[in-house]
């Protein structure tokens, strides 16, 4: 496994298509491959360390929507429960105009009728609202009552749709427990498992990565407002000085910052069945599909579970994982998967947008953990 894996690697960063990155992966509860290499600051050839802190961007979602579920395990939430229960200021009407009913289900699936945007041609700039990966001054209730002026882009349970849904459940745990999102999320999740280095502020700021953007010929440093195309040709607006702002809200879906050491414990005991942050129940059924026939589309064999996509054909889904395997990414440069099936974790973290992410460097490496 070891040489095929170093090989993806050293191929990756010889071509300057990613600039740092640790791999991890464990099976059966063994750590059997473990590695980091390249540059956390390539600038000044400062080395990558098993320890180098990412900014997180999608992996957030994962470690907030498991506080949810930790709440729900509490009895403190309810997955019927209705976001405008909590947050009296978010109203979206579906596209008949009524107000719609959202509840945490949908929020933790993506299946709202929420979307991750709005177009800034068209859309003044009082009524825009901030997705979590760029910088921005607004709080939870002024972001989310612009948010709440757009209408669905269909009736809640019948779409799904990538989103900042889990942003807005970010706010109603904050809501819940009457304190930061980071406060919650370390108190249900971070703090029990350890994950000393991941939060929403960093916990030492010369092993926080710099981060870096696609280009040709080699990945370059991001700016403080960075545009990236995604896999589709979106424009992507990374601010990496967001972090640094106490103004902006927490974004439970983009916000966070942690270490590959820190995720791995996290996904292995959502595999091991939740302990210490999750009923065995809870674990399990955050591995299964939770958006029944809905489809995804673009991505054929796959479903949706409470913390991330579910392979039902990995045929289909083009990827060398079990049927039954769970997994996705952060744009900032990361992806991950469990295969219950064959008891593996995988955190697969880089400091390069995109190609950490949707490009050909986690797919290889996951194809290669396959093949040895």
């Amino acid at each position: 496994m070891n040489a095929r894996i170093d090989a993806v690697i050293e191929s990756s960063i010889a071509a300057g298509k990613i600039v740092g990155t640790v791999v991890i992966v464990v099976k059966g509860g063994e750590t059997v491959y473990s590695r980091c290499a390249g540059y956390a600051n390539r600038e000044i050839g400062k080395l990558t360390e098993m320890r180098t802190i990412f900014r997180l961007a999608s992996v957030t979602k994962p470690l907030v929507a498991a506080t949810a579920l930790a709440l729900v395990d509490k009895g403190r939430l309810a997955l019927s429960d209705l976001a405008r229960d909590y947050l009296p200021y978010f109203r979206p009407k579906r596209p008949d105009g009524e107000v719609a009913d959202i509840t945490i289900h949908h929020l933790l699936t993506h299946t709202a009728g929420l979307s991750y945007g709005a177009d800034r041609k068209t859309t003044p700039s009082e009524r825009m609202f901030n997705a979590g990966l760029a910088d921005t001054d607004l709080e939870f209730e002024e972001n989310f009552s612009r948010l709440s002026t757009f209408p669905l882009m269909a009736a809640p349970g019948t779409l799904w749709s990538y989103s900042i849904a889990i942003d807005l459940l970010g706010a109603i745990i904050a809501q819940i427990e009457a304190c930061s999102l980071d406060q919650a999320v370390h108190h249900h999740v971070t703090e029990p498992l350890g994950m000393s280095d991941t939060g929403f502020s960093v916990s030492d700021p010369e092993r926080l990565a710099i981060p870096y953007a696609d280009a040709s010929p080699a990945a370059v440093r991001m700016g403080d407002h960075h545009l990236v195309p995604d896999s589709a040709g979106n424009l992507l607006t990374f601010s990496p000085t967001r972090l640094f702002n106490p103004k902006a809200f927490q974004s439970g879906g983009a916000g966070m910052v942690g270490t590959a050491p820190d995720f791995i414990a996290f996904l292995e005991a959502v595999r091991r069945g939740g302990t210490p942050i999750l009923k065995d129940e809870t674990a399990k059924a955050a591995l299964l599909n939770q958006i029944g026939d809905i489809p995804r589309p673009g991505e054929p064999g796959q479903g949706f579970s409470f913390l991330g996509a579910v392979i039902q054909d990995p045929v289909l889904a083009d990827v060398p994982m079990s049927t039954g395997s769970m997994t996705w990414g952060g744009v900032y440069g990361h992806y991950w998967f469990i295969d219950p099936v064959e008891g593996i974790s995988a955190a697969i973290m880089s400091n390069t947008a995109v190609e950490g992410c949707l490009g050909t460097y986690p797919r290889d490496i996951s194809r290669a953990i396959y093949d040895a």
